[in-house]
């Protein structure tokens, strides 16, 4: 959510931050709904105003002995002209509110301006891809030996839905373990359990309400599924206002996640990269505006030292504004290398979001020695998609003969395996 004072303040700068976006000017529009809500409730605070005055000169007039007919009648006109008048009041409010919740957020001023993804920027790389002695294979055609069933799956649930059997099973939970451990022990983030369904509130002050209704899936009762762990840990501290914030708050969680992938469709319909139940490790910080740019920092080198640990290339881009999402100032996107398919893939990203979602949720902290409150800064970022590490497993350490090498990290997980061996 946007500060309306700040479009108030400077419209053109504004609309120039979301030309960069490739986005048609809307100050105009954004201020003239402010106005009329603006009138309005100056014309409400007046006439309630005048509403009570000229109760006190009936009081007057009648101790005066004076006749009090043409006062009462105007309360009287006031008192049914008032209910009118706030209600529109409201209305006007609400229309304010719901034009700015679907304006994406600002980029930061060091994002790069670009259409679409080839303007994205690459900053670094680490680790060498490797190099085999036979044709490496995607993991959707060696998965099925190893225990990814897909056939099941589409039997089970349709398509985008997998049916891990066996050694896979494991190794994939052994991911997830590897990966909440080393973001709680070495990274300093706390564990947390949050629920996997949600209400409106918590989806709209995260920014995936309204925008984002048609790529998440919604039970009968009205709850959503949580599209990431973002929602649920970013929303807890919704409402609150935290005393000082003297650090930041950092918290992780391993959980199932839903995407009705309405905007993907025929992307990645082949094996385990684009599913609609997936699991994910997911890093949230909150913390105040002027740790922002260093949190996102430490937050990605939480998400690379996995990527480290496994000993699997990748490299950090840095999006430019027509490839970042709705709700972030700048996002750091980490892609794996994966040999069976020759490309870069991305299996983790970074936001910043700055106090965008805040405002949304109304989440703020108390500097210390002031009275007053401020809004917090929030940022989010996967640490990592545990599906699409998998597969970066798998097509990394593929051997000729269909097997796969478990990574050492990974192997004290596993009871001391070395080798996921195919179903004979």
């Amino acid at each position: 959510m946007h500060d309306i004072r700040l479009i108030r303040d400077d419209p053109a700068a504004f609309d120039a931050a979301l030309a960069r976006r490739g986005l048609a000017p809307v100050s105009a529009e954004v201020l003239a709904i402010d106005e009329r809500a603006r009138a309005l409730t100056t014309e409400v605070q007046a006439l309630l105003a005048r509403r009570n005055e000229a109760s006190k000169e009936i009081g007057a007039a009648r101790s005066r002995r004076d006749d009090p007919t043409d006062l009462m009648a105007e309360v009287a006109a006031l008192k049914e002209r008032l209910p009118e008048l706030e209600a529109e009041q409201k209305a006007a409010a609400a229309t304010l509110v719901d034009r700015l919740a679907t304006i994406p957020n600002l980029p930061a001023d060091d994002v790069p301006d670009g259409a679409d993804e080839s303007h994205n920027v690459e900053l670094k790389r680490w680790g060498t891809p490797r190099t085999f002695a036979f044709a490496p294979k995607e993991h959707a055609d060696l998965g099925p030996a190893l225990g990814l069933d897909f056939e099941t799956g589409a039997r089970l649930s349709g398509a985008r839905f997998t049916f891990l059997r066996g050694g896979i099973a494991r190794l994939h939970r052994a991911l997830a373990q590897f990966m909440i451990d080393r973001h709680v022990d070495a990274n300093g983030y706390v564990e947390c359990n949050p629920p996997v369904l949600v209400n409106d509130a918590a989806m709209y002050g995260t920014d995936k309400l309204p925008k984002f209704a048609d790529d998440s899936f919604r039970t009968t009762d009205g709850r959503w599924l949580i599209p990431t762990a973002e929602v649920s840990l970013t929303a807890s501290v919704a409402d609150r206002i935290l005393d000082e914030l003297a650090e930041p708050m950092r918290m992780a969680a391993h959980t199932l996640c839903f995407r009705s992938e309405a905007g993907a469709a025929g992307r990645d319909t082949r094996g385990f990269i684009r599913q609609h139940q997936f699991e994910k490790v997911e890093l949230v910080s909150i913390c105040r505006p002027d740790e922002t740019d260093a949190e996102h920092e430490r937050m990605t080198r939480c998400a690379e030292g996995i990527l480290e640990k496994l000993d699997l290339p990748y490299r950090r881009l840095l999006l430019c504004t027509g490839d970042m999402g709705f709700g972030a100032r700048r996002t750091f996107d980490l892609e794996v290398w994966l040999p069976g398919q020759d490309a870069w893939r991305e299996i983790s990203s970074c936001s910043a979001v700055g106090d965008f979602q805040a405002r949304r949720m109304n989440a703020r902290y108390r500097p210390d020695g002031e009275k007053g409150t401020r809004f917090v800064h929030t940022l989010n970022g996967s640490g990592l998609a545990v599906g699409r590490t998998l597969v970066a497993v798998i097509e990394n350490y593929q051997q000729e003969d269909g097997s796969v090498a478990i990574p050492s990290v990974l192997q004290p997980y596993l009871g001391g395996l070395t080798v996921l061996e195919p179903r004979r």
